[in-house]
């Protein structure tokens, strides 16, 4: 039976003219990764990672502490939605990252304005109305996503390891336990919201069907230092 660990990136450069990058905490939070992993997995894993650059840096940061010989596969199913995209749309000053960055700056509850935007932009994507005016439209994220998964499940079924890794984003995670639940767009994206950097969620393989067992797991990093969690 496969247990499939599915990773959310370390913290990447949220407010840079380039998303796509880990920050030195986002780095450190994928070596924490790795040495936990370290302790955990008893045999190297088949991995996956998503073709996005955050995707392969925390793919490669945590395996380095654990299994450096193991391959990575890219699959670029894997990868986020255009989530700079979704901001944009719902609210064009925001295509310019860093003037996002300067709103929530000035903001008492920085947090709370950001989970306030996102809930918004999130339900103007997911909603029906505009499908049309985003390169990749919810229903399609969805259906990648939820393709993504069911290939995976069926190639480990013929491969069998004893564990899988795969490095993805918080949006492609919420999809994944969001189809396992049976969960409408608005509590799937709920789940993004809370879901931290770095984190793990654990799936089980019964067949070719996952099974949730965990969401989230972070407790590896709060042990070390609870200064170093974050959610963006």
């Amino acid at each position: 039976m496969t247990t499939i660990y599915l990773i959310r990136h370390g913290q990447a450069s949220f407010g840079a003219e380039s998303y796509d990058q880990l920050s030195p905490n986002g780095e450190l939070q994928a070596k924490l990764l790795g040495r936990y992993f370290d302790r955990i997995l008893k045999e190297a894993p088949y991995v996956v990672a998503g073709s996005m650059q955050r995707h392969q840096q925390t793919a490669q940061l945590a395996l380095a502490e654990c299994f450096p010989e193991v391959e990575i596969h890219t699959d670029s199913a894997w990868n986020e939605f255009n989530h700079q995209q979704v901001f944009a749309q719902y609210e064009p000053r925001f295509n310019q990252p860093e003037l996002m960055k300067e709103d929530v700056a000035k903001e008492v509850n920085p947090r709370a304005y950001l989970a306030k935007i996102f809930e918004g932009a999130i339900e103007r994507w997911t909603g029906g109305e505009y499908h049309h005016e985003y390169e990749e439209s919810w229903p399609h994220f969805k259906q990648r996503v939820e393709d993504a998964l069911q290939h995976l499940c069926d190639d480990l079924a013929q491969k069998q390891p004893r564990y899988a890794v795969v490095f993805t984003s918080g949006g492609v995670i919420s999809v994944a336990a969001g189809k396992i639940l049976g969960l409408t767009p608005n509590k799937t994206f709920a789940l993004n919201w809370a879901i931290t950097n770095s984190s793990i969620t654990t799936l089980r393989l019964v067949g070719s069907e996952p099974q949730l067992l965990s969401l989230n797991e972070h407790h590896f990093i709060k042990a070390e230092n609870s200064n170093l969690l974050t959610w963006i």
